[in-house]
């Protein structure tokens, strides 16, 4: 049934090209983007589940250490 309408469609052998292409470039991108992040914006992220209270928190945001 679909072979059918795949039969109609005007340059149909080009969609899996294409979308390939698209596949294989966002993953690339991805990668790329993950090697290139800032590595103390990573460190930061993952230390927020941590802080032990809200205060920690806006001390950081803030660049204010008192103790």
């Amino acid at each position: 049934m679909f072979k059918y309408y795949f039969e109609q469609v005007h340059n149909v052998e080009v969609w899996p090209i294409i979308s390939l292409s698209i596949f294989f470039v966002f993953f690339v991108g991805l990668i790329v983007y993950v090697y290139k992040i800032n590595k103390g914006h990573i460190s930061h992220m993952e230390q927020l589940p941590l802080k032990e209270n809200e205060e920690d928190f806006l001390n950081e945001i803030n660049g204010s250490t008192h103790e």
